[in-house]
Formats: structure tokens, C-alpha cells, sequence
């Protein structure tokens, strides 16, 4: 799968792979701010973005996905930043690339298997007929009674595009996601320890990595940092943006590169 990409800066490549339902699009912001330092890849996974639609999406096949990234950027190692399903991508590829990952940053996720609760936004979303809208204020009425939280909202319909018709289209590929979604919650798989340096970064006002996740989190990468940044929920990079970029470019800079 050839992984579409947005480019900034230069220096010691860094690679972020978004979120399920998100895109490279949701990063360019804290990307400018990290090419400072670093050339940055911010990619889009498989079904998101820019990015074909695939029938297969497992966290092998992704991870698969980012070796063929690095061997057509002719990159030999990098640093690789994960937000949430592209943190479980990130650390399935390092548990089997270890030599190609300098450092490891991943956000708000543990390598845990997670209860599906994003199946009443994917029903929200695959119950619209988009044929019957004109305008974007209108397909978020339609899904408010389902979806009450307005940022939420604003970050699915992201996904929304128009054709030259000017009708709308999912840019994501809805019914793939849909169809995999379970092997979306799967735990990372791997028997190997990850001696790669790791920071994991937590939302104070997010579950998804508490402190009951821990042992698990360090029996798999023992070197593992454990930061949690206050006043931020799961969209972390969002809600409290310079002390993300200050936890990141700390943990990234240290000793060099």
C-alpha cells in the first residue's frame, strides 16, 4: 500500500501516524512546529486520507504499510510518533523493526486490547445517505442526536469531501473500516521485548492508558517513559499543544539526534 505523505523541515526524519477516522491532516500544525528539528513524514494509514482503500486493515498490514514507506524514502531509521491507532501501528512495526526505530513516542494508547466503543460513531456515520445533503451544516444536524459533542463531530466530518458535482463522498474508506473495525481493538502482537527508548504520553482527562495498563506497557518495552499531560483529553496534540511539543521534543532531542 503506497501511504500518501505530507513533508516538512529537515534533519533526522520523524514519522506520525493519526488516529482511527483522523488523517496527516489533523497533525500539519504540530508538524510545522517539529520540522524545526526534524524532517517530519506525516502520513496517512490505509483507508484514511489521501491514502488508497483496502479490504485488508490489521495492524500487520499496516505496519507492513510503514516498512514499505521507509524502504521508498530510502530511510534507514527514524524516530515514529503514534496517536491511537497509529500508536498500536507504531509499536506493532517496532516489536518487529526494532533496527529501523531510534526512538518511540506513542500517545494516548496502550499495546492493550480496547472495548469497541467507536461503533456508535461508525453506525452514525455509515447511517447517512449523503445523496439527501447539500451542505455540511446539515449532515452534522443529522448526526447530533448521536454524536452530542460538537468537536467530535467537527473531527469526523473532516472526512467529508465533494465531488465534482459538488455532492459529498467519505474520503475514508467507511465500509472497510467498518468491516475490520474489530481487528482495530486487537492488542499489539508480538513475544519479543522492545529495548527501543519509549515515552508514552497519556491524557489526564483520557482512559485509554491508566495506570492498571502499566506493567503490561513495560513488560513489552521496559525502557518505556510514562508522561501525563494535565487539562488534555485524547486529542492531546490539540488541547494542550505546547506542552505536547514540549514533552516530545524532550524526549526526542535527549542524547543527540
Amino acid at each position: 500500500m503506497r501511504l500518501n505523505s505530507h513533508v516538512q523541515g529537515d534533519g533526522f526524519p520523524l514519522i506520525i501516524l493519526h488516529g482511527l477516522l483522523g488523517s496527516s491532516d489533523n497533525w500539519r500544525a504540530m508538524s510545522k512546529r517539529l520540522a524545526v528539528h526534524f524532517k517530519v513524514y506525516c502520513l496517512d494509514l490505509r483507508n484514511h486520507g489521501a491514502t488508497p482503500h483496502s479490504r485488508l486493515m490489521n495492524y500487520a498490514a499496516m505496519a507492513e504499510d510503514l516498512g514499505e514507506f521507509f524502504v521508498r524514502e530510502d530511510i534507514d531509521c527514524a524516530h515514529l510518533l503514534g496517536h491511537s491507532m497509529g500508536g498500536k501501528v507504531a509499536m506493532q512495526f517496532t516489536a518487529t523493526n526494532a533496527k529501523c526505530v531510534s526512538k518511540l513516542a506513542v500517545v494516548d494508547i496502550s499495546p492493550k486490547k480496547y472495548p469497541p466503543t467507536h461503533r456508535p460513531l461508525l453506525a452514525a456515520l455509515s447511517g447517512l445517505q449523503l445523496a439527501n445533503y447539500k451542505y455540511y451544516s446539515e449532515v452534522e444536524h443529522a448526526i447530533e442526536g448521536q454524536i452530542p459533542e460538537a468537536p467530535v463531530r467537527q473531527f469526523l466530518l473532516k472526512n467529508l469531501a465533494r465531488r465534482t458535482d459538488q455532492t459529498f463522498h467519505w474520503r475514508i474508506g467507511l465500509d472497510e473500516i467498518v468491516a475490520n473495525y474489530d481487528q482495530l481493538t486487537d492488542a499489539v502482537v508480538t513475544d519479543d521485548i522492545v529495548e527501543t527508548p519509549t515515552c508514552f504520553i497519556r491524557a489526564s482527562r483520557s482512559n485509554c492508558i491508566s495506570d492498571v495498563d502499566l506493567p503490561a506497557i513495560r513488560q513489552i518495552f521496559p525502557r518505556a517513559e510514562i508522561v501525563t499531560i494535565a487539562n488534555a483529553g485524547h486529542w492531546i496534540h490539540i488541547d494542550a499543544a505546547p506542552e505536547f511539543y514540549e514533552t516530545v521534543t524532550g524526549f526526542l532531542l535527549a542524547n543527540g539526534r
